[in-house]
């Protein structure tokens, strides 16, 4: 295959299933052997992405554009490093406890990097590594986590449609209609071979 046929996505944005060591959450944590995992597989969990040019993020045509077209009138920046960001330790503990939101996470790594994880239809961990230039949108209902990578720097532009809601809902919170709606959408589309969510838990 010729480099040309490389998906450009794939220099900011790399994906893999995580082994079940308790080591530093900021390592890597590849199995052995390595199992990557393509962006397609991700995109039938609901995760987009996109590469941009994030030297130029102010005049950015194209960034422009996603936000025009999937309504992201909020913006703003939040920058994780132990400098920057208050009880960076605490902050940093609750990011990587499992969540959901009720709406998309759209986050834009404008400089830096970080994993972000998510689950595949049969509860194991993906680990998204984002880099400078990578975009990614995780699907309302959809549980997630987020750590630093060894770099211990991210720099992320956080999109959002109309007034942002920053509430994280921890692991159980299947019962939530965005929950409900996520596994529908994906999970049963993509596995097929799901028990039924009991609605009372």
């Amino acid at each position: 295959m010729g480099v040309s046929d490389k998906d450009p996505r794939e220099e900011v944005l790399q994906a893999w299933y995580m082994d079940d060591s308790d080591e530093d959450q900021r390592l890597p944590h590849h199995k052995n052997p390595k199992e990557f995992v393509s962006l397609d597989k991700l995109a039938e969990l609901g995760v987009l992405s996109w590469r941009l040019d994030a030297d130029n993020y102010e005049t950015d045509e194209e960034l422009k554009k996603i936000r025009e077209d999937r309504g992201y009138s909020y913006m703003d920046f939040c920058e994780v490093c132990p400098e920057k960001l208050p009880n960076y330790e605490e902050k940093i503990k609750n990011f990587f406890e499992e969540h959901l939101h009720t709406d998309e996470e759209i986050r834009y790594a404008v400089a830096g990097s970080g994993y972000f994880d998510v689950r595949d239809s049969n509860e194991k961990w993906i680990r998204i590594w984002v880099k400078k230039g990578g975009m990614i949108v995780l699907p309302a209902g959809c549980y997630h986590r987020f750590t630093l990578d060894t770099d211990n720097y991210i720099k992320a532009m956080r999109l959002f449609v109309g007034d942002p809601i920053w509430t994280p809902y921890n692991r159980p919170h299947d019962h939530l209609p965005a929950r409900k709606e996520y596994i529908q959408g994906f999970l049963q589309k993509e596995g097929g071979d799901h028990p039924t969510i009991n609605a009372a838990a």
